[in-house]
């Protein structure tokens, strides 16, 4: 099934959103609550499944829904159609500050795998899939778990990350990256994991345990600032329930929780 022919435009720096066009009876699909506006004669529907396979049947689509719970993913996916006789728009935005990769998949062999919570939406007609990692420690210890997100086809799919976005073309050689900052591959680039050095620079080194090794020849995708670090962050310097400092950097806040028990 080839992809609707969609045109887009990127707004904004680090908190971005992607403006859609959708011709007359074009349609693009998105996770569940990415929409940000759609303009008149636009019609949303939620459905079980990309709708890239028309005669997959119920049991297929059973199988396709319960395969993105996997991932972390909504059950339903919503497409969004031009039902009127004029261009119209449809935005969305990521959950969280970042940027909106474009990813023209006919450019790409026609598939890229991804992180399993950075698809954001793409052209009717994209096929999500899942990627099981063969290596087991692959899916242990990589950052991104023991599943990866598959998306073919022949259109625009567009995936978000956090904090600022480095493409890097690999030509047979091998990359070492925090396994939490990897966004996107090539399926010409081979995934997996090493051990951090020795014993002494994996538990006091501060990188994790793990690094994923990327090897081959193809283009990766990476992120500065995963955003499961920025959270950790952010909890670690929440103030305790029950109290509230008056500055991260007070001595009296550091007191505060001394004399209050925490």
């Amino acid at each position: 099934m080839r992809c609707h022919e969609v045109d887009y435009t990127i707004v904004g720096d680090d908190m971005q959103m992607v403006q859609v066009e959708l011709d007359p009876n074009e349609t693009v699909i998105a996770e569940a609550g990415a929409m940000n506006y759609l303009e008149q004669d636009i019609d949303f529907e939620a459905r079980m499944g990309d709708g890239s396979q028309a005669d997959q049947g119920l049991m297929g689509k059973l199988f396709s829904a319960g395969k993105r719970v996997l991932t972390g993913e909504s059950l339903f996916m919503t497409h969004f159609t031009n039902r009127g006789v004029q261009k119209r728009h449809v935005a969305f935005a990521a959950p969280y500050p970042g940027k909106i990769i474009p990813l023209n998949l006919a450019n790409l062999g026609g598939e890229i795998l991804c992180q399993k919570d950075s698809f954001l939406c793409a052209a009717y007609g994209t096929k999500l899939d899942v990627a099981f990692q063969r290596r087991l420690g692959t899916g242990f210890f990589g950052g991104e778990g023991f599943i990866l997100q598959r998306l073919q086809g022949d259109g625009m799919a567009f995936v978000h990350a956090s904090g600022t976005i480095i493409e890097r073309q690999l030509n047979n050689e091998t990359l070492r990256v925090d396994t939490g900052c990897l966004v996107a591959f090539e399926p010409g680039v081979n995934y997996g994991i090493e051990r951090a050095g020795n014993l002494k620079s994996m538990f006091f080194g501060g990188e994790g345990l793990f690094l994923a090794t990327l090897s081959g020849t193809g283009r990766v995708w990476l992120q500065s600032l995963p955003f499961s670090r920025l959270a950790d962050r952010i909890i670690a310097h929440a103030p305790r329930t029950g109290g509230s400092d008056k500055g991260e950097g007070s001595v009296l806040g550091g007191l505060g929780r001394m004399l209050d028990g925490h």
